[in-house]
């Protein structure tokens, strides 16, 4: 009977073990918003996500690498650090709102901008990521903006330019100045070492003006403006912006040799330039770029609904520029004005190595307003500080002569007349060795002779 019971009472503790896993299973499923969880991480769904395509196939989109980026990382640039805090009265803001199908339609629609905002199952994937696992990145995204959209803003303006497109560095970089992509892109636009020498922005091992915001948001305007030129379409600018406008080239040519068909008359239809005619065709990470690309312009828009609050934001002090002909470090700058190293690494970010190459040609040297007076006061004494520290190329060095090199000199000489030597030795080692071998065969040739005729003599 003892153990009848004890057997019950395991069965009653199971059942409600079993009672307990579905109501933390199935409950949250019943909810109309969705919790999100910080701790939560899901290798697999780090770097793609997986859609069904029109005959119900699975299909694997990468995320653009910005996607992946982790936030601690973009946290500790510093103008994060230093101007960016945690928002400290949001409500709910781990909990994302659920709405219709219709009602995202309805949202991208109403958006005030002049590119296409469509809707499908892959822009839909991409906004329940901003909105959901990288709720915070935008969050700090939001409050960065700050910084960086009046400078995007202006350049796409001097272009005649659509303003959506100043959420392209928010799927290029996270808006972090520094980002540096696997294939070597670098900046807030990400721009290749060759695009950007063809549009201007100077590479070398002291100067890289990719990742300078004013100067790249310029040179990016630009090649979008050329791009639009070549496609006449808004989504194959951005698609044609992440892999090369060759590759939609050939997207679009093998999309409409599959599909071609020639009309009533017999004349050939005419080439269809559009995203989503080309999609299958175009790479993988560019097929979620568009559908990126609508996500953040999304939700930098309706962040508040889906209650993602931005970080607070305390502007830094303006800033000025000088130009400078004399190299500089920005050590110097700092210990002599008294600057912190860090703002300026901040403001002059295209200096790789925190030196100012001004004595190849006079370079900017940007430093806040208040400060620019107290640099012009210390100038000299700005140049001369640790210059022999801080810049150690010389720019010209003295040959020790007063040191004999008669006897470096012989010895090379003396180690290559020994070789020359001993090569000699070998060779006639060599010969008198094949003459002593063919003597030896030759006496024994004539004794074997010898021998032969005293038999034939007996």
């Amino acid at each position: 009977m003892s153990k009848i019971g004890k057997s019950n009472e395991t069965m009653k503790n199971v059942a409600k073990w079993l009672v307990l896993f579905c109501l933390l299973v199935f409950l949250p499923l019943s909810m109309s918003a969705q919790v999100i969880d910080d701790d939560d991480d899901e290798p697999d769904e780090e770097d793609e996500i997986t859609v069904l395509d029109q005959s119900g196939n699975e299909e694997v989109i990468e995320f653009p690498e910005a996607m992946t980026y982790d936030l601690d990382s973009l946290l500790n640039v510093y103008m994060a650090k230093t101007y960016l805090d945690e928002p400290q009265d949001c409500n709910m803001k781990d909990v994302n709102p659920e709405y219709s199908k219709e009602e995202f339609i309805d949202r991208l629609y109403r958006m005030p901008c002049v590119m296409e905002m469509a809707y499908n199952d892959v822009v839909q994937k991409f906004i329940d990521r901003y909105s959901g696992r990288l709720r915070r990145s935008i969050s700090y995204m939001l409050g960065a903006s700050n910084f960086y959209m009046p400078i995007f803003e202006e350049a796409l303006e001097m272009y005649q330019l659509p303003l959506e497109l100043k959420y392209l560095p928010i799927i290029e970089s996270a808006l972090n100045p520094k980002a540096v992509s696997r294939v070597g892109a670098a900046g807030l636009w990400q721009f290749m070492p060759a695009t950007g020498k063809q549009y201007g922005l100077k590479l070398n091992s002291l100067v890289d003006e990719r990742r300078d915001p004013v100067l790249s948001s310029q040179a990016a305007a630009r090649y979008l403006r050329d791009l639009y030129k070549i496609f006449g379409d808004w989504n194959l600018v951005i698609a044609a912006y992440n892999c090369g406008p060759e590759n939609i080239n050939k997207a679009i040519r093998r999309a409409n040799n599959v599909t071609s068909l020639k009309g009533a008359d017999g004349e050939p239809l005419p080439v269809i330039k559009d995203y989503w005619h080309i999609y299958p065709y175009l790479p993988r990470e560019t097929r979620g770029y568009v559908p990126a690309f609508i996500a953040a312009n999304y939700i930098m828009t309706y962040y508040s609904l889906h209650n993602i609050c931005p970080m607070t934001t305390r502007l830094p002090a303006k800033s000025d520029t000088i130009m400078v002909s004399r190299n500089v470090h920005l050590e110097q700058v700092a210990e002599v004005v008294g600057i912190n190293i860090d703002l300026l690494r901040s403001l002059n970010p295209m200096y790789r190595r925190d030196v100012v190459p001004g004595a190849t040609e006079p370079s900017p040297l940007r430093l806040p307003m208040t400060e620019v007076g107290r640099f012009l006061d210390l100038e000299d004494s700005v140049y001369n500080y640790k210059a022999s520290e801080l810049l150690s190329r010389r720019s010209e060095v003295e040959v020790r002569d007063d040191v004999p090199t008669y006897y470096h000199k012989s010895k090379r000489y003396t180690r290559g007349k020994k070789t020359r030597a001993s090569r000699k030795a070998r060779a006639i080692r060599g010969r008198s060795k094949a003459t002593r071998t063919r003597a030896k065969a030759t006496r024994k040739a004539s004794t074997s002779k010898r021998k032969t005729t005293r038999k034939r003599r007996r």
